[in-house]
């Protein structure tokens, strides 16, 4: 733990040497364009792997990037950041290879968060014609892809995104996805921009067109 605490002094040397003005501008201000949904996973923290300096992006994670409504943690994270932070862009990030739609798919058994995954598992469930033709680890992928899009799709859903666009405020929801092997980011399809953009119930996507 020393050893962190030794890295944090090192880091702020670090910044302040850069820009003397660096700490004090950031305490008095959080002015971010972007909300990011994200996965827990310690190897996709959305700064880093988007180039954003602290302050720039306003963050939640979770197992598996779920937006589901009954998470008052996420809602107040969601809120915050449309209601007060005025936030341009939402976005929702998975990543390929992640342990919480592995675990969905092969029904694996945790305890606690086996509860957590069954929304993952019903994706998969609504998904079973085309996953099934697939190979394994497509499947996964293409899993893991459903699963970003269809939780994109939950946040339009909101109260919250519903009353924003109601009011005229512009903001984009973005369907992401992280590659560990490549650190690359890749969009899965337009932005959700409006109520219009938003699929209908039932529908599911379940890869490009």
């Amino acid at each position: 733990m020393s050893e962190l605490i030794d890295n944090n002094r090192k880091w702020a040397a670090r910044k302040v040497s850069q820009d003397p003005e660096f700490f004090s501008r950031l305490a008095n201000q959080q002015n971010p364009e972007y909300l990011w949904i994200g996965c827990s996973d310690s190897r996709v923290p959305a700064n880093q792997i988007t180039g954003l300096a602290p302050g720039e992006v306003f963050v939640h994670r979770n197992v598996a990037n779920l937006v589901v409504q009954t998470d008052f943690n996420l809602l107040s994270v969601l809120q915050f950041a449309v209601d007060v932070l005025k936030v341009r862009h939402v976005i929702v990030c998975g990543h390929y290879n992640c342990g919480g739609v592995k675990a969905a798919m092969d029904n694996a058994r945790f305890g606690l968060i086996d509860n957590w995954l069954r929304h993952i598992q019903n994706i998969q469930r609504r998904g079973k014609a085309s996953l099934d033709g697939l190979d394994p680890a497509l499947a996964a992928d293409r899993l893991c892809e459903m699963n970003v899009v269809a939780n994109a799709e939950n946040v339009a859903r909101t109260t919250i995104v519903q009353d924003a666009w109601l009011r005229g405020q512009k903001l984009d929801i973005h369907s992401w996805i992280y590659r560990l092997d490549t650190g690359l980011i890749s969009s899965l399809r337009n932005a959700i921009k409006d109520d219009a953009s938003v699929p209908a119930e039932g529908e599911l996507w379940t890869g490009p067109a």
